[in-house]
C-alpha cells in the first residue's frame, strides 16, 4: 500500500531511543523528513547515524533525520524547535508525542508515593503533549492536514500504579483535541503499547524481578505468558502502526485510544 506520506514532515518527541526511533525510521523510509527531538543531543545524534545507516541502501527516495534537543517542558524550547522543523522542510505534518519517564515515576504504594514524581510525570507527557500539539497545530492549519499520534500506555486501562493516570488524561487530551482540529483537516490518536522490545523494558524487567524475587528471564516469561500472541512485541511493529495514522489514508480515524498490546488488555472498551 503506498501511505502517501512521501515529502510530509514529521516531529516525534522521545525519538533517541525505543519506539520513538522505530517510528522514526519507518517514517523516514516511507519517505517522510523528520526531526527527532529528546533532551540529550548526544543520543539523539547517535540515534539519527543509526537511523541514516539502515536508510543507506534506500538512497534519495528515503527521508531526512534531524535531531534537535527540546525540553517538553518549556512551551519556548518547544515553539522554537517547531518553528526551525518548518523553516528546515516547509511544514510540520505529522506530530508524534513519545517524550516521557518509561513506566512513570510513581508506582509505589500510597504512602511511599512522591506527589512531586507526581506532577513531573503529569507536566512532561500530559501539559509536554499539549505544548507540542499546541506548537504544531499551526503549521498543519495552513496546510488542511495533520496527523497528531500520542504515545499512552496501558497503566491508563488498570488500577496497578498512579502513574497511570497520566495516560487516562492522554485519553481526553487527545478526544478534546480530535474535535477542535477535526474541521481543519488534521486527526489525533493515541496508541496504548504494550510489553516492546525497547531498553526501558528490561529495566522494568529488573525492578519487577527484585520485587516478586524472580529473575528477569521470568519475569518477561510472564508477561509473555499473559499475552494472547505469546511473544514480546517489536518497535518496528509500533512505526508500522504510527505509519498508517499518519498518513492520509487513516483520515477516517481520529480521537481514537487504540491498543497496541498483543491483546495484553483484557478489558472492553467501546
Amino acid at each position: 500500500m503506498d501511505l502517501q506520506l512521501k515529502g510530509k514532515t514529521a516531529f516525534i518527541t522521545g525519538g533517541s531511543m525505543g519506539i520513538g526511533k522505530a517510528v522514526a525510521l519507518e517514517l523516514a523510509r516511507e519517505g517522510v523528513n523528520v526531526t527527532i527531538a529528546a533532551r540529550r543531543m548526544g543520543q539523539l545524534e547517535a540515534a539519527a547515524a543509526e537511523v541514516r545507516a539502515a536508510l543507506a541502501p534506500l538512497g534519495s527516495a528515503a527521508g531526512m533525520i534531524r535531531p534537535v534537543a527540546v525540553d517538553t517542558t518549556d512551551m519556548a524550547s518547544v515553539e522554537t524547535a517547531m518553528a526551525e522543523t518548518a523553516g528546515r522542510f516547509g511544514a510540520v505534518d505529522i506530530l508524534l508525542n513519545g517524550a516521557a519517564h518509561p513506566g512513570g515515576l510513581v508506582r509505589a504504594e500510597l504512602e511511599n508515593a512522591d506527589p512531586h514524581g507526581l506532577l513531573q510525570d503529569i507536566d512532561i507527557k500530559v501539559v509536554g503533549y499539549m505544548r507540542c500539539a499546541k506548537a504544531a497545530a499551526p503549521y498543519m492549519r495552513r496546510n488542511g492536514f495533520g496527523r497528531i499520534i500520542n504515545i499512552g500506555g496501558l497503566t491508563g486501562r488498570g488500577s496497578k500504579q498512579l502513574s497511570g493516570m497520566r495516560n487516562v488524561a492522554i485519553v481526553h487530551l487527545t478526544k478534546t483535541l480530535s474535535d477542535q482540529l477535526g474541521p481543519f483537516g488534521i486527526t489525533v490518536n493515541t496508541i496504548h503499547p504494550g510489553v516492546v522490545e525497547t531498553p526501558h523494558i528490561h529495566e522494568l524487567y529488573e525492578k519487577e524481578a527484585q520485587k516478586q524475587g524472580l529473575t528477569a528471564a521470568e519475569v518477561e516469561a510472564n508477561y509473555v505468558k499473559a499475552t494472547p500472541i505469546r511473544r514480546v512485541l517489536q518497535p518496528e511493529e509500533m512505526g508500522w502502526i504510527v505509519a498508517f495514522l499518519a498518513s492520509p489514508k487513516s483520515g477516517s480515524i481520529t480521537g481514537e485510544s487504540i491498543g497496541c498490546d498483543g491483546g495484553l488488555t483484557r478489558g472492553i472498551f467501546l
